[in-house]
């Protein structure tokens, strides 16, 4: 299998057979707030022991860390929360990473905000949005999201975006939701997105079944979405790192998370409530080679259960180009 046909645009068989500790930055998501509008059910957010990270990011940081990342020939950064649209200098920070020749501009959203703010950040450089979608009616929406009323504009927002930029949606699933997993893929493709995610919730953290008899040119149209029901169907989990698997996450040699004043491994160990790697400065990069070369990710609890399949099948195949290099010569 291809790294490409996942579908996940920064995941690639060239960067795992390039990756090193001077390759370009491929990536970074910077936690720009803690603040949401919303209150889904499965969310926690931010689990963090810093006491900073409850608070925005002062632009002062955001701006320096997002500038560190284009020297370095930053390729993919995404705005994320917390809800983004809630901070006040997001579109500062999109026209810098516009300026610096940033190819993908992310925004990960409820979808909720006026249109004519995204459509404000579409103009400012924004080519990617993540927008949550966890039902397929508006009662039920309201409820997941905690807010009433709140759904039918999302979904506005979900089709008239679509038209105009790639969009995915993320599916949390839970428990109470599994069985209603197939109607919503099937809402969320009539609404035109590009992909859709699945994934289950690190608190309930099971195999997401009741997909059978989704339409094959529902799931086709969608690379993602392919990938994970691909994997379901063999009876793989979402999340978790066999002892098979490589023990490295070399991901985070050339990958960023920052909350706070703080960078992390990355997202998910962020919210599990991991620990920092180091504080935002000039020897980020060189704290993240150190921490990739001593810590061993199946002996860590957090990545064993909660390392997604896209990073484990990442650092799988850098091990077998670095385990074909070696053979080669």
């Amino acid at each position: 299998m291809k790294l490409e046909d996942i579908g996940f645009y920064s995941l690639s068989d060239k960067r795992a057979k390039n990756i090193s500790t001077t390759s370009p930055m491929q990536r970074c998501e910077m936690i720009l707030t803690n603040r949401c509008n919303f209150k889904c059910p499965y969310c926690r957010g931010l689990k963090v022991l810093a006491e900073d990270c409850s608070k925005d990011m002062s632009f002062e940081t955001a701006q320096y860390v997002l500038n560190e990342w284009i020297k370095n020939g930053l390729k993919n950064v995404r705005f994320s929360g917390g809800e983004p649209t809630l901070y006040p200098y997001l579109n500062d920070l999109v026209k810098i990473a516009k300026n610096g020749n940033v190819n993908r501009i992310a925004i990960s959203t409820n979808g909720s905000n006026n249109f004519d703010v995204y459509k404000q950040l579409i103009d400012d450089g924004v080519n990617d949005f993540s927008i949550s979608l966890d039902a397929c009616c508006s009662s039920f929406g309201d409820q997941m999201a905690g807010v009433k009323g709140c759904f039918n504009n999302v979904i506005s927002n979900i089709r008239d975006l679509s038209k105009l930029t790639y969009v995915t949606v993320g599916v949390v699933v839970i428990e109470e939701t599994v069985s209603t997993v197939k109607d919503i893929i099937c809402f969320a493709h009539d609404l035109g997105v590009s992909d859709i995610r699945i994934i289950s919730a690190a608190q309930w953290n099971s195999l997401i079944d009741g997909l059978d008899g989704l339409s094959q040119d529902v799931i086709n149209a969608h690379p993602i979405l392919k990938y994970r029901i691909d994997n379901i169907r063999n009876k793989r989990n979402v999340r978790g790192i066999n002892v098979t698997d490589c023990q490295k996450c070399h991901l985070v040699q050339d990958d960023s998370v920052v909350a706070g004043k703080w960078h992390f491994p990355c997202v998910i160990h962020m919210r599990e409530g991991g620990e920092s790697i180091g504080e935002v400065g000039p020897n980020m990069r060189q704290e993240r080679i150190k921490w990739f070369k001593t810590h061993n990710s199946y002996a860590d609890p957090i990545c064993q259960k909660n390392c997604l399949d896209v990073c484990i099948d990442f650092n799988n195949k850098v091990e077998y180009y670095i385990s074909k290099q070696d053979k080669d010569s």
